[in-house]
């Protein structure tokens, strides 16, 4: 596929460096912005990484990667932004980074683009808000590891537009993705019932009932769960997962989304997963996902 729009993707992390990858590898043009120099060229090196895997797996030709490569250009901040078509946001979850991101955003870019965010748990709506221009706002919920995963769930805010939400379920499907809709509510759907079933095997291991291990084999082999919710929840980061509970207990006014004490106890002490190189399970350097 060859194309003439460009996608800027803010965020050089483990997941926009994905999404990167996968809208080049579409034909997109792409942009890849982080204030930090340094996670743009680590995430060039990650995603080359990624490629040349591809290539000694014969699933790539090797001319391949360098004209994927090619058509991701690192920036800084939001330079570039004007004349993008689509602008995916991978920031930090952090509520007002993302509605400063978006009001800038709103203010810099044509009523054309349309801005996208990939929270997995925030409020598109709230996000929208801050823009100035809500019908074209949209979130986008990619999954981790983004190059391997097929569903992006598509979150409608309040006020975001039909003609949007389509564009966006189009765009998906051009990346080779699973674009599933659903409306704006506390962790959408994915999160919702994900994040409840790692805290419940946190609270497991927290009372003693049995080891990680043992957690995550019987999901396993019992309901045929590709990777049990501990090795799960370390590859999510257990940063993220505190995070998204916190969202949902605070969203819901429930209490049965209490983060385990055990979650909060291991983001304390810096064990975050594999991002850390330390959760539930431990993780020596190796190549990226």
């Amino acid at each position: 596929m060859t194309t003439s729009q460009r996608i800027m993707v803010i965020g050089a992390g483990q997941m926009g460096s994905g999404i990167a990858q996968v809208a080049a590898q579409a034909g997109y043009q792409v942009l890849l912005s982080d204030l930090d120099q340094e996670m743009t060229a680590r995430a060039l090196q990650t995603i080359e990484a990624r490629l040349q895997r591809e290539v000694e797996r014969a699933h790539a030709p090797p001319a391949g990667c360098a004209s994927v490569l090619a058509r991701i250009t690192p920036t800084t901040g939001l330079e570039g932004c004007e004349g993008s078509d689509w602008v995916i946001e991978a920031a930090s979850e952090r509520l007002e980074l993302k509605r400063k991101l978006f009001r800038e955003l709103g203010q810099r870019t044509g009523k054309a683009t349309i801005l996208a965010s990939n929270t997995s748990s925030l409020s598109i709506t709230e996000i929208a808000a801050a823009s100035g221009s809500p019908r074209r706002v949209i979130g986008m919920h990619f999954m981790n590891p983004v190059p391997r995963m097929m569903l992006v769930e598509v979150i409608q805010g309040l006020d975001t537009a039909e003609a949007t939400s389509t564009a966006t379920m189009e765009l998906a499907r051009s990346l080779g993705k699973e674009p599933v809709l659903v409306k704006d509510y506390p962790g959408f759907i994915s999160n919702r019932l994900l994040l409840p079933l790692i805290n419940e095997a946190i609270f497991a291991v927290h009372e003693g009932v049995a080891e990680v291990e043992a957690v995550d084999r019987i999901m396993q082999l019992g309901m045929n769960h590709p990777m049990g919710p501990l090795a799960l929840a370390d590859l999510i980061g257990l940063d993220t997962c505190l995070a998204i509970m916190e969202i949902l207990q605070q969203g819901f006014g429930d209490d049965k989304y209490r983060p385990c004490p055990l979650l909060v106890k291991m983001v304390r002490a810096g064990r975050l997963g594999r991002k850390s190189g330390q959760g539930f399970y431990p993780y020596p350097a190796s190549r990226p996902l």
